[in-house]
């Protein structure tokens, strides 16, 4: 495998039809990150510059750069541009050649760009869309045009895949953003790479482990006879090891046994033990051609849903004990994802550990999270509930463009996920149920239960199904299983989201009057600290009912 990164600080970033110079631009990144960087624009934390800054998200803007091809790797028989994260309607030009276009940010994009290179200098040109306009272009009459909260979002998102609240939250500003947010690279290969390593595991009654680990490659020379070599270790030592494993139609599949494992347990029942499954793969000769590695741990995690004196239990239990689930729901670390650091999410998952959190969910109105997080999470025995990227919203069910670019979007992130001991379920969406479903026509902009089923009762249900069969879904937080689901926050069974005390204004003592099964939200405003208002705001705004702090309080 031959590799050329484009990542780095060679990028430059336009608006189109702007004379204006270009500035320089970083990837990973955005271009708000950019144009703050070079002093184009001033921060939209402070103060209400968001206001001012709201024409950043109308602009199609335009990231260039050039890199250098030798003829070493021309001669590939296959030539990729892989494309990690596209923020979000992106058209590639390859020495203006167009190669390619992108409409989903939580999508991995790959494009043939063989014909497009030549040895040398290459230029690669990446236009992004305004996803602000075209949301908003795609709304006709009231159609889906209802969203939750709707004095702190702007119209459209819910009509582009893409992160829900770079369109505003009631926690945060309306800064639609653009750019290359995740890694980009050009692969070559002549003969095969490993696409996929999908692990099952299997706990006998004995106390022993069985891994199941298929593997699916692509592979470009046919003629050349593949084998595979797959061994689990622990602490650097070898547990389990199959050798030769021969690979037909670009599939192989091997099962190991696994003796008197060490488990994986939930902060505070025990330690986080981790196994490292290696994959490598060889022709007849014994070249390495690729390799892969999952961290694992061995556990069962189960989602505990039995009938009982007071309807249907809610609860999760692991390696057969059950735990009761301690936690907080987490949005995105910053508006602005690439300024989002490994100790910066060190700090944050580390304080939860130790607040005594075992289990976080993964909110559906921000991103599917990066690989560090989760690795941390399985680190810290931080339990992941995994929200799909949906929220507060109604969504183009009906539109089969739209369902199968969601399909892809599903199987891919599903398949990175999938083995990381942390990750305890899968939920469909955030709060569709609870508002923004309904039985008639949908005139009122609402979703049909009949189209709000086609995505979450059928299509997801169906990639698990294939993908990650083990783990328990539910369609939606909050959600009852029993009866009627419009009766979301049912306190004898599924989850409930209890914002009685701050949004309906109960006072604190109103919680020792419930009774759910299980709590996957709740909360009260909190006032930041001085020293934090002190960096947003100038001597003259702190006063809590000033227009910048009404401004910024939002809520």
């Amino acid at each position: 495998m031959w590799t050329i990164d484009l990542t780095g600080n060679e990028w430059n970033v336009r608006q189109e039809d702007d004379e204006s110079a270009p500035c320089r631009a970083s990837v990973p990144g955005c271009v708000h990150m950019d144009l703050m960087r070079e002093g184009r624009i001033e921060d939209p934390f402070y103060r209400d510059n968001e206001t001012d800054l709201m024409w950043v998200g109308e602009k199609t803007w335009i990231y260039e750069r050039t890199f250098m091809v030798d003829s070493a790797l021309l001669r590939r028989t296959c030539i990729l541009l892989q494309c990690e994260g596209l923020d979000t309607l992106a058209t590639i030009e390859i020495n203006g050649q167009t190669v390619g276009s992108a409409n989903n940010m939580f999508r991995l994009w790959e494009y043939d760009i063989r014909d497009a290179l030549r040895e040398g200098e290459n230029t690669i040109a990446v236009r992004f869309d305004s996803a602000l306009s075209y949301g908003r272009e795609q709304q006709s009459g009231d159609r889906y045009k209802w969203c939750g909260g709707a004095a702190h979002r702007l119209d459209g998102g819910n009509q582009v895949r893409k992160e829900q609240c770079n369109f505003g939250w009631d926690w945060g500003p309306m800064c639609v953003t653009c750019g290359i947010w995740r890694p980009i690279r050009v692969l070559a290969m002549d003969i095969v790479r490993l696409t996929d390593v999908q692990i099952h595991q299997y706990h006998a009654p004995s106390g022993d482990v069985e891994l199941d680990v298929a593997l699916t490659v692509d592979q470009v020379d046919r003629s050349v006879p593949l084998q595979a070599h797959v061994s689990v270790c622990y602490e650097g030592e070898t547990v389990a090891k199959q050798s030769g494993l021969e690979l037909t139609n670009g599939r192989g599949w091997v099962s190991l046994h696994i003796p008197d494992p060490h488990l994986w347990w939930p902060n505070g029942m025990g330690d986080q033990h981790l196994y490292t499954v290696w994959v490598e793969l060889q022709d007849a000769t014994g070249r390495d051609l690729d390799r892969a590695e999952k961290r694992v741990g061995l556990r069962t995690l189960e989602l505990v849903q039995k009938l009982d004196q007071w309807g249907q239990s809610f609860y999760f239990a692991a390696n057969g004990v059950p735990f009761y689930a301690k936690g907080a729901n987490w949005i995105p670390g910053d508006v602005f994802q690439a300024r989002m650091t490994d100790e910066r999410y060190r700090y944050l998952l580390e304080s939860a550990r130790h607040a005594n959190m075992n289990m976080l969910r993964v909110w559906g109105g921000g991103i599917y999270e990066e690989d560090a997080f989760y690795n941390m999470c399985d680190e810290l025995g931080l339990c992941v509930w995994q929200d799909f990227m949906f929220a507060c919203a109604c969504y183009p069910a009906e539109d089969d463009t739209f369902m199968d670019n969601c399909r892809e979007e599903f199987v891919q992130n599903v398949r990175r996920l999938r083995h990381h001991p942390s990750l305890a379920i899968w939920c469909g969406n955030n709060e569709l149920e609870q508002m923004h479903v309904m039985n008639d026509d949908g005139s009122d902009g609402k979703m049909k239960w009949v189209d709000y089923s086609r995505l979450f009762d059928m299509l997801i249900p169906s990639v698990l199904r294939d993908e990650d069969p083990d783990r328990p879904y539910i369609p939606s937080s909050e959600h009852s299983p029993v009866g009627n689901r419009e009766d979301s926050s049912n306190p004898n069974w599924g989850d409930a989201h209890l914002w009685s005390v701050w949004h309906g204004r109960q006072p604190f003592e109103w919680y020792r009057t419930t009774f759910h099964r299980f709590c996957s939200e709740f909360g009260f405003q909190s006032f930041p600290e001085p020293l934090t208002v002190d960096t947003y705001t100038l001597p003259k705004d702190r006063n809590i009912t000033s227009p910048v702090m009404e401004h910024q309080q939002r809520s």
